[in-house]
């Protein structure tokens, strides 16, 4: 299936994504999860805003990597001086900072499809949370893939080099 295909899918309550022209759907997420993600947005937004670093987004969103490969992150970031390149009527590129909160339905996906998808396209950095472990596992570009660099657990403070004076006490979105 290609994009042009995929927009052409009725509307519904679920989350529909292009693999490589594959269409996979995710029914809506949990509350918990919801909740999870507007903790995060609320505290990745504000640094963001306050510090002019570009614009943060929440899925749903289709982020377009080519015609056959289309994700709805639960959260991204563009850099401001990526912004004219990246940010049109949806997202067309790759985001600075993509974030996934784990859900039982996703758990697979998030962890080996979404990070290659991300880590090929050229992804700076992808946060993967896990509600259940509460813990952040942090991926950065290095030689070109993304590559794990840390998990934060509950107790620590998340800080990204994309988000300058960014500081997250983990605990604090779970």
């Amino acid at each position: 299936m290609t994009y042009d295909q995929y927009c052409l899918l009725p509307e519904d309550r679920n989350q529909h994504e292009l693999f490589d022209g594959e269409l996979v759907m995710t029914p809506s997420p949990s509350a918990r999860h919801q909740q999870i993600v507007r903790r995060l947005l609320e505290r990745v937004s504000a640094h963001v805003e306050a510090n002019s670093l570009g614009e943060v987004f929440v899925s749903p969103l289709d982020t377009i990597f080519d015609q056959y490969t289309v994700l709805q992150p639960d959260i991204l970031y563009v850099s401001q001086d990526r912004l004219p390149e990246v940010v049109k009527e949806r997202i067309e590129g790759a985001p600075n900072l993509v974030i996934e909160v784990l859900s039982p339905t996703t758990i697979e996906r998030d962890r080996r499809r979404k990070l290659a998808v991300y880590s090929q396209f050229g992804v700076r950095e992808y946060w993967i949370v896990d509600p259940e472990d509460q813990t952040i596992e942090v991926y950065a570009q290095e030689e070109g893939e993304l590559r794990f660099t840390r998990k934060f657990i509950s107790g620590q403070t998340l800080e990204s080099p994309l988000l300058p004076g960014f500081r997250l006490a983990v605990k604090s979105i779970f």
